[in-house]
């Protein structure tokens, strides 16, 4: 069996296990006595409620009520980096856990299942990459915020899909040869958008890879009036076919910034609660996935992230289990890639 293969089957067997772990359904009362029973837990743990953008909206409705934050992975760990309490509960996956570990290595970081992880980063295990990496050792290493600590640390630089261009364009300019991973769509774009070739990880998102932009056109006729907006973890179809392409908070940006009055989205549908709140007024339809009924993989919907739910956020501070603990070295090597990206994106604004 290949390497691929291989990594492919560790994917299906956790994301079956995601399905398998899916928090149950509550109902409005249930709702109502988990939200108070978390709100007054947080006060008394000196705890704030960090969420990422594809969590369940109620997930995302009880950050906002607790003065936390909805965001990106790298916005959520930066967030947290400068609270005054002294534990960040992230709901998410675990590397979103863990950079957030990696820039508050002080505080208490608490995942509600630190089961919930990412078909990127379990597609791009340590050993293999660093083997791959050796083999090019002139070749600078870029890798996508969506990976482990261990693959950070051993990375040259970190990058988010909103400033990746930007950061390969400047290696580019310095002589720099590159290796890029894990996600090899977002590369592709990226390669694209620069004219640089880089060496690739053949890693991908099993959301964003299931859009498919014959779908998306089928349903454009349904709504003649709608932009499509599209995250470039899709498929390079998806992206020529797009209206806007960007990172979560892009796409938000997009829907508040364009004129039309509805939006065929292709990424994770969590992200529809926040669109709806800085868009009102406007309509947001999920992008159909390949998958229908039984046979979807995805349905527009990350099944880690869709492990967090209000039952494991207040046995998680009931508890403070699944503790996020990454070992000392490897967090200040993980750090320097991360500050350099955000130095580099500091710079970006001041210039």
């Amino acid at each position: 069996m290949s390497m691929t293969s291989t990594l492919q089957q560790r994917i299906m067997i956790q994301e079956h296990f995601a399905h398998e772990q899916m928090p149950r359904e509550l109902d409005q009362a249930e709702i109502a006595q988990y939200k108070s029973r978390i709100k007054a837990l947080l006060k008394e743990r000196d705890a704030c409620l960090i969420s990422h953008y594809y969590t369940d909206a109620v997930v995302q409705e009880i950050t906002e009520e607790t003065g936390g934050c909805i965001s990106d992975s790298l916005e959520m760990a930066r967030f947290g980096s400068v609270r005054p309490e002294q534990t960040l509960i992230v709901a998410g996956v675990k590397f979103m856990g863990e950079t957030a570990k990696i820039l508050s290595p002080e505080k208490r970081i608490i995942m509600p299942t630190i089961e919930a992880t990412c078909s990127l980063d379990i597609g791009c295990p340590i050993d293999e990459f660093s083997a791959f990496c050796d083999q090019h050792p002139d070749h600078v290493v870029v890798v996508y915020a969506n990976t482990s600590a261990a693959v950070k640390a051993r990375a040259d630089w970190v990058v988010t899909s909103s400033i990746a261009v930007d950061v390969v364009n400047h290696l580019e300019a310095q002589g720099k040869k590159i290796i890029w991973a894990p996600d090899r769509h977002l590369g592709n774009y990226v390669q694209k958008q620069t004219g640089i070739e880089m060496l690739m990880w053949h890693g991908s998102c099993i959301v964003h890879e299931e859009f498919q932009a014959k779908g998306i056109l089928e349903m454009q006729k349904m709504f003649p009036e709608a932009a499509i907006l599209v995250h470039p973890e899709s498929p390079e179809a998806v992206i020529a076919i797009a209206d806007a392409v960007g990172s979560t908070t892009q796409i938000i940006e997009a829907a508040v910034r364009m004129d039309n009055r509805q939006f065929i989205v292709a990424t994770d549908r969590g992200i529809f609660y926040k669109m709806q709140q800085a868009a009102p007024g406007k309509e947001f339809i999920a992008a159909p996935t390949s998958g229908s009924g039984a046979t979807c993989r995805s349905c527009a919907h990350c099944p880690w992230m869709a492990m967090n739910g209000l039952q494991n956020i207040l046995s998680s501070l009931e508890n403070f289990r699944d503790e996020v603990l990454v070992d000392q070295q490897l967090m200040v090597k993980a750090r320097i890639p991360l500050q350099r990206m955000l130095d580099f994106a500091k710079g970006m604004k001041g210039s």
